[in-house]
């Protein structure tokens, strides 16, 4: 998703995963140049990345720092494999082919785990590297329909000019919200001197709503049955079935994302409920580790309520991918890449407004990599 986002004006060099199913997603839509290593992070070695990178980019997993993980952090076997990831950052410095720019993404909950700790060890681990660096929040939904933010913080190599425009002097609450300001505060002296406000301009509004991405004919899910459907109301509370009756009384279609979730009644025992929303949002697509983690909607139309799970398709379509790439057939496994990615119209604009002036320096604002859509597609059709 990352390489969708940064399109033509990037040639990717070297990429890794060690999922097979996002594998062949990826080799279906870019082709097999042999560029993507399917192995896990601790077993690449530095030789195996060629050239010196303009930017390398890694979204680690999130699960040992997310607010609804374990809480192992940076020490947690799946977040855990920032280290190895971090060891080859330090080789390819120790063979003198830093990268302009080191780029990660994460989960919001980095920025706490550990009481903070480990948001400082990666802010020293930049620093050591030789890099200053600053981080910026952006939610998912200025962009797609989707309630999503995330965490990236932006490393650049100390010997390289930063465009004046891309730093701010201080907190701007769009782009540096408390919990950001409250980490980066906590930051030891040494590393305050290494920090960078990143700051771009506010995108334009979203103009698609939750219901704009909805499939006329879904063929990776089924409607529910009536039964089904009341099932899931009966799961409400008053307040969750206030906001279906409300949709009901709307003279159009009204789409809402449900959610499962564990609520404690009046007596403190544990219930399972069902929580929707009608802004026009989605909540935020998580990987299918339960049922209660798939994503399913209401859809209301003319007082008839009717439900589905979210199909493969329109959650794809919430983290802004094109239509032409290709999911697996599996659904949990369609669902998995889609929910375990980025959103790509943010990258996009990450990259626009800050990675790309980066990149070129202070005066030029676009990079010169001939390599276009078509060029993807011949390569597709070759293989």
């Amino acid at each position: 998703m990352v390489r969708c986002a940064l399109g033509h004006r990037w040639q990717c060099l070297f990429a890794n995963d060690f999922d097979e199913s996002k594998a062949r997603c990826y080799q279906n839509f870019f082709g097999d140049a042999g560029e993507l290593k399917v192995l896990d992070v601790g077993k690449v070695k530095a030789n195996q990345i060629p050239g010196i990178a303009d930017m390398v980019w890694a979204s680690f997993p999130c699960q040992d720092l997310s607010l609804a993980g374990n809480g192992a952090g940076l020490s947690g076997q799946r977040s855990g494999t920032f280290w190895p990831f971090w060891g080859l950052m330090e080789e390819l410095v120790e063979q003198a082919r830093s990268p302009k720019l080191i780029v990660l993404e994460n989960v919001c909950g980095t920025l706490s785990s550990h009481e903070g700790r480990d948001f400082v060890s990666i802010c020293r681990a930049f620093s050591r590297l030789g890099y200053v660096f600053g981080a910026i929040v952006i939610d998912a939904k200025l962009f797609v329909p989707q309630s999503r933010p995330r965490l990236f913080i932006v490393g650049t190599r100390k010997d390289r000019e930063i465009p004046s425009y891309l730093v701010g002097g201080g907190p701007v609450a769009l782009w540096h919200p408390t919990a950001l300001v409250r980490a980066a505060h906590k930051l030891p002296r040494d590393l305050s001197h290494d920090w960078v406000w990143w700051t771009m301009p506010a995108p334009a509004p979203r103009r698609t709503s939750f219901a704009d991405l909805l499939e006329e004919s879904p063929t990776s899910v089924s409607w529910n049955s009536k039964e089904d459907t009341e099932k899931i109301l009966r799961m409400m509370s008053e307040l969750n079935l206030k906001k279906v009756k409300a949709a009901s009384r709307s003279s159009r279609q009204m789409v809402g994302g449900v959610y499962r979730r564990t609520r404690h009644d009046t007596r403190g025992k544990p219930v399972q409920r069902a929580e929707v929303r009608f802004d026009e949002i989605a909540g935020c697509l998580r990987t299918p580790a339960g049922g209660s983690s798939r994503q399913t909607i209401l859809v209301v139309r003319r007082g008839e309520v009717t439900s589905r799970l979210l199909s493969a398709r329109e959650a794809a379509r919430l983290m802004g991918l094109p239509d032409d790439y290709e999911l697996p057939e599996n659904y949990n496994a369609a669902y998995h890449l889609a929910g375990d990615g980025v959103v790509v119209p943010v990258v996009r604009y990450l990259a626009a407004q800050i990675l790309e002036p980066l990149v070129v320096g202070p005066t030029v604002r676009a990079l010169g990599v001939r390599q276009t859509r078509a060029r993807y597609k011949a390569v597709r059709e070759a293989a």
